[in-house]
């Protein structure tokens, strides 16, 4: 059987659908995302990219349309978002096909593959669904704010799809011990890491010996843990050094940051993805201090480039490297650690050319996307 996709937006999906067309598996992958805006998606045929934008690329657009400041609109919008492209996608399966949709995304398409005879398999990026709404709900309280919470009906469909699902696969141990806690058994989680374009992240330059610089790229947000970063940079002690923050900041980041110490921080806002390069390469270690994520494909982005990795040890990093040999792990919400770590690096220089030779050597290994690729390939054609 071939391999039928549903992803509400990129995320890892091209990626897969890559190495899918690559393996002759690939059928279809269906999007959320407006054709126009997936022109970089090289190697995947024309036809077999299926797009339906109607609700997702508004959803996408809320904020410049003033749309965002009402929670129960967006909760409302992101439901029928999901809900109206799987339902499209159950509409058009007629015969057998291995479906694999991000989580969220496939409930309807899975009972309606089922019922043809094929193979549902549920693709979480994330940890468990009530392990993130736990998390969340505990770290919003931390910082004085209300979290509106998943939505119900959100966590709801996506536990039926654990259930309906003959495998769940995920890309970390972090991921597959959060839904063993939640009671999800062993035997149906499998586990393949991302990989890293190695294609588009190269080492193109190296760091100023002037500037001790270092970058966070992703959403500047409570769930990246943005501020245990800035207060670890800030205990950094050096004469010259740069926090470069590229990436949009939250509504709940900007109502709390003007009560920290922004001395030395540049925020970049979104960049291109082609000139992230120019910025890893550049920086001296890169940092990432999430307290809830699948594995951050920034990390392999970083490594790409020759860019030491900080991280916390939800963020899937360990699934990259080891700690110590291409950067640090540390416990979430870890401010002292983190700025422990930032203190070797920018005081023994040797160790970190050291870790940045191991990062390229580390990322290399493990064959850009191909590995994932492969061992994806080789799980849709065991069934």
């Amino acid at each position: 059987m071939k391999v039928t996709q549903i992803s509400i937006g990129r995320f890892h999906h091209f990626h897969l659908a890559r190495q899918m067309e690559k393996h002759g598996l690939l059928d279809k992958i269906y999007t959320g995302y407006p054709r126009f805006k997936l022109k970089d998606e090289n190697g995947i045929s024309h036809n077999k990219i299926i797009c339906f934008p109607w609700l997702h690329t508004p959803y996408m657009k809320r904020g410049l349309l003033k749309l965002d400041k009402w929670s129960w609109l967006n909760k409302q919008w992101e439901w029928m978002d999901h809900e109206s492209l799987d339902k499209y996608v159950a509409s058009k399966i007629k015969e057998p096909t291995v479906l694999v949709a991000l989580s969220g995304c496939g409930l309807h398409s899975a009972n309606k593959v089922k019922k043809h005879g094929g193979i549902y398999i549920c693709d979480r990026g994330s940890s468990h669904i009530r392990y993130q709404n736990e998390i969340l709900t505990e770290e919003y309280a931390r910082w004085g704010l209300k979290f509106t919470g998943i939505d119900s009906r959100i966590i709801e469909k996506e536990e039926v799809e654990y259930q309906l699902a003959d495998i769940i696969t995920v890309p970390s141990e972090f991921v597959r011990k959060s839904f063993i806690d939640k009671g999800v058994s062993e035997e149906k989680i499998v586990k393949i890491p991302y990989g890293a374009r190695l294609d588009r992240f190269k080492k193109t330059g190296e760091p100023d010996n002037d500037v001790f610089k270092v970058l966070w790229v992703g959403g500047v947000s409570i769930r990246k843990g943005f501020f245990y970063a800035l207060e670890a940079f800030q205990k950094l002690q050096h004469p010259n050094k740069e926090f470069i923050v590229i990436g949009s900041v939250s509504d709940e980041i900007s109502k709390l940051i003007s009560g920290f110490n922004l001395k030395d921080v540049t925020f970049k806002g979104v960049v291109p993805n082609t000139e992230l390069v120019h910025f890893y390469s550049t920086s001296h270690i890169f940092i990432l201090s999430s307290l809830e994520e699948g594995l951050a494909m920034v990390q392999g982005e970083a490594m790409a480039c020759g860019c030491p990795v900080i991280a916390s040890t939800n963020t899937g990093a360990a699934d990259l490297f080891t700690d110590g040999v291409e950067g640090f792990i540390v416990p979430i919400r870890s401010v002292e650690l983190l700025a422990q770590r930032m203190q070797e690096l920018a005081d023994n220089e040797p160790m970190r050319k050291q870790m940045s030779a191991a990062a390229l050597l580390r990322v290399q290994s493990l064959g850009g996307w191909d590995k994932y690729g492969d061992e994806f390939a080789s799980l849709v054609r065991s069934f």
